[in-house]
């Protein structure tokens, strides 16, 4: 299944993606499963793979305006330095001993086709493609060997960074959280669909033009050891969102640098899932 949040006739809902259609779930469940989190938190896939069997898809997606895949996850956890062709653009010569996390708020994310915003204090505006897991059963201190039983799907993330502020300090947090930074969608495709996560692609362009082109294969730290990590510290939650991290290529590390601006369009596709499509837009004071 192809599941998306959206927003239709001034309302938003989720529903499953069939081609160029949509099966509103959200219309069909009210308020037994009022949103995506919902639906993954009651363990409602088995139903609503059964209700989208019998469904006529009555939503058409070019009269949607997509959503972050999850809007209100409880946390996102992201992943930094997890591909050695990044690790070595970077400057550093080696991966460290464990993953590397920092967290971005639900606020700063944008879904597909919306504007991924520069701020004005910014003029190092720059991409990430990543793979994002999405969580569908909750757990504490889950065991790497368990831990893809965990996912109910994988969907595609744009990390913007805005560099000026993520280089300030050690801590990366300020430049991963204006708002509308980050890019996440179209929709998550479940773990049954979507397969072996490390068989796929990730490819990134700007303008046409390839950034970023990598196989998750390559991870340093996959996902079943970040989710082995991630959940020592914290309980993951039905919904909670891991963006497992970006391979080499990033503008910052160009020379001359290239970075993100106002006008430009930038895409994210991973093979089994699709593209993350996003134009750019300088905000303005």
């Amino acid at each position: 299944m192809k599941l998306a949040t959206f927003a239709h006739g001034g309302k938003i809902s989720y529903g499953a993606v069939i081609g160029n259609d949509i099966v509103d779930l959200g219309a069909k469940f009210g308020d037994r499963y009022p949103d995506l989190r919902s639906l993954l938190d009651g363990d409602g896939l088995a139903e609503a793979q059964r209700t989208i069997a019998t469904a006529t898809p009555g939503v058409s997606a070019d009269d949607v305006t997509w959503l972050p895949v999850i809007p209100n996850p409880d946390k996102i956890i992201c992943v930094g330095l997890n591909y050695r062709s990044h690790i070595g653009e970077t400057g550093r010569t080696s991966a460290e001993e464990r993953p590397v996390i920092f967290t971005r708020f639900a606020a700063s994310q944008v879904g597909h086709l919306q504007s991924m915003i520069c701020p004005v204090e910014s003029e190092r505006f720059d991409y990430e493609g990543e793979l994002v897991a999405v969580i569908g059963k909750r757990g504490r201190r889950i065991a790497e060997s368990d831990a893809l039983d965990h996912v109910a799907g994988y969907s595609i993330y744009n990390d913007g960074s805005v560099r000026d502020f993520q280089l300030h300090t050690h801590q990366w947090g300020p430049g991963k959280n204006f708002e509308g930074t980050g890019a996440f969608g179209p929709w998550m495709v479940t773990s049954d669909a979507f397969g072996d996560p490390y068989t796929h692609n990730l490819t990134t362009r700007l303008n046409g033009a390839v950034m970023q082109d990598s196989s998750i294969g390559l991870m340093v730290f996959n996902i079943q050891a970040v989710i082995a990590y991630a959940s020592t510290f914290t309980e993951l939650l039905p919904g909670d969102v891991i963006v497992t991290g970006t391979p080499g290529g990033v503008g910052n590390a160009r020379k001359p640098p290239i970075y993100m601006h106002d006008g430009d369009t930038v895409e994210v596709e991973i093979t089994g899932i699709g593209t993350l499509r996003n134009p750019v837009v300088k905000e303005r004071s």
